[in-house]
């Protein structure tokens, strides 16, 4: 701490004594010239007494230029920062106590304000946190539920088989029981599988990579994989796809899996001797996938709830698991474009869009 002289001026206490010693020492001053003018007494009372009043004047304002108004300017600016006003800051800006008290006012409220966010900020990341773990809790809990419900079919079946099994002493229905059983713990394999990848995109424990690739050339891989290298198939197949490469920058295996799905859902579902359609087309930096297949119309309450985990309508209970075209809207949702499906004419179309580079 700085030692400061008796004529150091930058204390309060400094100022007011030397302002003390001034103004009785001009009194005195103005009394002894006063009394040596040839005037009058009365009149020099009265010059004397205005004097007086001059020197008190100048002192009350000198008072209230050195204390009163730093003063109450410290006591605003601190009922304002009392009232976390984070726009309130001290402008007393002389070398003395009040000087250095504004700045340790704003000092202070510029850590609080620092503090204040830190705390927001970790308030924040604590809510995301504890968010978080109520998603990951429940949709542990949907994930026992679901496979608690879903692998009763398949157990059940497993065990009447086992159980036949044991007691037939013929070769063929044994040999056929085996096969139902292999069947169903493929089955089981699968869904277990479909079901965890589906939990990892949910909650974010499975990333999706970036590569560039010709989305035309995937349509054309899966579709000719699904549709067209298929023996004794019972439906017409139709496409138009662009002449030129479309390039998009996405995970090509997860894209991959999203046509699988739909073009495998439009498989799976036409009617017999029914027609499936699929299109690519292009407009500026955004394509458009689509794939029709002919059946029955679905009711519009139906078509909100395929994109559910294990929905499937009455009539395609056997058909699936109902996990396939929950993956679809998990990862084109990631991708954050629009995606759908609707009744048209004569079936069902389902379709999303994706942007295109160059």
């Amino acid at each position: 701490m700085k030692k400061r002289g008796l004529n150091d001026l930058r204390t309060i206490r400094s100022k007011t004594m030397a302002l003390s010693k001034l103004s009785g020492g001009a009194i005195v001053v103005f009394y002894l010239v006063t009394e040596k003018v040839p005037v009058n007494k009365n009149i020099s009372f009265w010059l004397w007494f205005g004097l007086l009043v001059a020197v008190i004047m100048t002192v009350d304002f000198l008072l209230g230029k050195m204390i009163s108004r730093p003063l109450s300017k410290i006591n605003d600016t601190a009922r304002q920062m009392a009232e976390l006003d984070f726009l309130a800051y001290c402008d007393v800006n002389t070398r003395d106590e009040f000087g250095e008290l504004s700045q340790s006012l704003n000092t202070m409220f510029s850590n609080l304000q620092d503090a204040l966010h830190r705390l927001e900020a970790a308030n924040a990341r604590l809510e995301k946190d504890v968010e978080y773990e109520r998603i990951l809790l429940e949709q542990r809990k949907e994930l026992a539920d679901s496979l608690s419900h879903e692998m009763k079919t398949p157990l059940g079946l497993i065990r009447a088989y086992a159980e036949g099994l044991e007691d037939e002493p013929e070769p063929k229905k044994r040999q056929r029981y085996i096969h139902s059983i292999l069947r169903a713990t493929e089955r089981m394999d699968q869904m277990l599988v479909t079901l965890l990848d589906l939990s990892a995109l949910e909650s974010g424990a499975a990333s999706l990579s970036e590569e560039r690739f010709d989305f035309v050339e995937l349509v054309e891989t899966v579709a000719g994989r699904l549709l067209l290298d298929v023996p004794e198939s019972d439906y017409i197949f139709s496409y138009e796809l662009p002449d030129g490469q479309v390039y998009v920058s996405a995970d090509r295996q997860r894209i991959e899996q999203v046509l699988d799905n739909l073009i495998g859902n439009a498989k799976k579902y036409v009617q017999t001797g029914g027609e499936i359609r699929l299109s690519v087309s292009c407009k500026k930096d955004c394509l458009h996938f689509a794939v029709f297949n002919q059946c029955d119309p679905l009711e519009e309450e139906e078509i909100a709830r395929i994109w559910d985990k294990f929905y499937r309508s009455p009539e395609q209970k056997r058909k699936g698991s109902g996990l396939g075209l929950a993956i679809t809207a998990q990862i084109l949702s990631m991708y954050h474009v629009d995606y759908g499906g609707r009744n048209v004419a004569g079936g069902i179309e389902f379709f999303f869009y994706f942007p295109t580079i160059s």
